[in-house]
């Protein structure tokens, strides 16, 4: 019997509410800005939310939070909704942030008329100056004291578009000496003469984050706003504005993000990273975003499977790399078809295999498979390629592929001796010589001999053509967000691309989305440039954790 997994502190505090009858159903949201491309950080964020409500009733909303449009774009906002769908998950709504304008207008009004905020001619730099610090009280603004009728009008005004960008915010009025920074008179509207991706021209004044997120919540009576650790100073504002405004009272929580080595999720920095071209887009399968994780080839069951493993917390950390490749792998080794690719090519001849003929053999689809995947046929002929690396022509210790004299089994096929090789007037090897025993072809094997190697290999006459870029961690140090210049730790291996590749036939037909394992050499995917006339896999990952083994060197 399996040991029940305990459950988080947020699941802890939902329990409790369900408990005391304080909410007859469970409401979360995912509020991403569409201003850039969700990241494995996102992924977090999605899968907590989601599965709250999928574990306790009720339902999740997706809600932009779209109220800088200098910054945002409808391109995120598809690609938003693609990637939360693609990780198999459904919002009961689709809402934004600008939908509530209208409401969030009102709801300043409100707050003007109870001489809770006040219209500030104060320059951005001005504001900052009467702050004050963590340690002294600020200033209050000159403007503080207005009438309430003179607020109105101003606010009206901005809102009718008389005033110049910066010329003028709404703060609230609060307490210029409170202990907490964020509660110090914090600006609620600023001008922005800007194109809304979705209002157009309608509005040039624009809500702050922190009175557009809780009202939103509020809007949309979430029980549970459920944000990371950078928000906790801001819960005292959001709390206070909820109770001013005297509406629905969403609560919230705050849990720990989860940064990940050897990568970067700053949309900031992944920003720099493709406009300067140092990446292929934002769905690079080197970054750890959830469309380059995509194109890599992760599967949405290994992401939700690593959330799941790192958990919930209240306390940052830095999680390797290597559990995140290690839950990939896990559910490719389920899913994945097997294929023979070989990257390295040598040429192989059978020299006593009857010239100019051809059979098939059967290889299985995924002996790992809960329907045990089936087998396949594979055309063999007398020319063969093999990985360059499974021919030795002085064998080290324990060597049990090829040699001059050993014996090996070609997988799924015969056992072949090698007999001879050639080099050419460099000295490389061009060809290896091989005869094959005829009794000795797996599942029917009579031979009575036994070998401890087994190499894959691709019949020259039927293989296919592909290229293959090997992708490895874009970074080669463990926290490259905390250096500076971040760019100059780029791992100059994180992309090595492999042309002339030879691939079993199966192979030939892959599309983007398909799972192989090419046998003894990773897991890959067609890129989404692949077609049939060029042929593009990307390597998602290893067999094993090579990082792993080079780290205890």
């Amino acid at each position: 019997m399996s040991e029940e997994k305990s459950l988080n502190f947020i699941e802890e505090i939902v329990e409790e509410d369900l408990k005391n009858n304080k909410y007859s159903r469970i409401i979360t949201r995912f509020p991403p800005e569409p201003n850039g491309y969700l990241h494995l950080g996102h992924a977090s964020s999605i899968c907590l939310n989601f599965g709250l409500t999928e574990k306790y009733g009720g339902y999740t909303n997706l809600r932009f939070d779209d109220t800088n449009p200098v910054t945002e774009e409808t391109e995120y906002v598809e690609s938003i909704k693609a990637d939360v769908a693609w990780l198999g998950y459904k919002w009961e709504n689709e809402l934004y942030a600008s939908d509530y304008f209208d409401t969030l207008y009102e709801y300043a009004v409100k707050l003007i008329k109870k001489e809770l905020a006040y219209v500030d001619d104060s320059t951005s730099e001005e504001i900052a100056t009467l702050k004050g610090t963590p340690t002294e009280p600020g200033k209050n603004s000159p403007y503080r004291d207005r009438s309430v009728e003179e607020n109105l009008d101003l606010f009206d005004r901005m809102k009718n578009g008389e005033f110049a960008d910066g010329a003028k915010t709404l703060r609230a009025k609060i307490d210029m000496a409170h202990p907490n920074m964020l509660m110090r008179d914090p600006v609620l509207y600023r001008i922005k003469h800007a194109h809304h991706h979705r209002t157009g021209d309608k509005w040039c004044i624009y809500p702050m984050y922190d009175f557009a997120h809780g009202q939103s919540d509020s809007i949309e009576e979430v029980t549970h706003s459920i944000c990371t650790l950078e928000f906790v100073p801001h819960r005292e504002l959001y709390d206070w504005l909820i109770e001013r405004l005297e509406i629905f009272p969403s609560r919230q929580y705050e849990f720990a993000r989860r940064n990940v080595s050897y990568s970067i999720t700053s949309k900031r920095k992944l920003m720099q990273l493709v406009n300067e071209k140092i990446v292929d887009g934002w769905d690079d399968p080197r970054l750890t975003t959830i469309s380059g994780m995509r194109r890599r080839g992760y599967t949405p069951e290994s992401i939700r499977d690593f959330c799941d493993r790192i958990g919930v917390a209240k306390r940052e950390n830095v999680v390797d790399m290597g559990l995140l490749e290690f839950c990939v792998r896990e559910d490719l080794n389920k899913i994945a078809l097997r294929r023979m690719a070989v990257l390295d090519p040598i040429r192989l001849v059978i020299t006593n295999y009857p010239a100019g003929q051809t059979e098939e053999v059967l290889s299985e689809n995924n002996p790992e498979a809960e329907d045990n995947g089936g087998t396949r046929p594979i055309p063999f002929s007398g020319e063969l390629w093999i990985e360059r690396e499974d021919f030795m022509e002085v064998p080290a210790k324990k060597w049990f592929r090829l040699a001059p004299g050993a014996m090996v089994r070609l997988k799924s096929a015969y056992i072949v001796k090698c007999e001879d090789f050639v080099k050419d007037d460099k000295g490389n090897i061009t060809e290896i010589r091989c005869t094959y025993i005829p009794e000795s072809k797996s599942g029917n094997d009579t031979s009575g001999i036994h070998v401890k190697g087994t190499i894959h290999w691709v019949s020259v006459q039927h293989a296919a053509e592909a290229e293959v870029k090997l992708y490895d961690r874009l970074f080669s140090v463990e926290n490259p967000g905390e250096e500076e210049d971040f760019t100059s730790y780029i791992n100059k291996n994180s992309l090595q691309v492999v042309n002339k590749v030879y691939i079993e036939p199966a192979l030939a037909t892959a599309k983007p989305g398909e799972k192989f394992q090419f046998i003894r050499k990773g897991y890959f995917t067609p890129d989404k440039t692949s077609t049939p006339e060029k042929l593009v896999f990307n390597r998602t990952a290893t067999l094993r954790d090579n990082w792993a083994k080079e780290s205890k060197k």
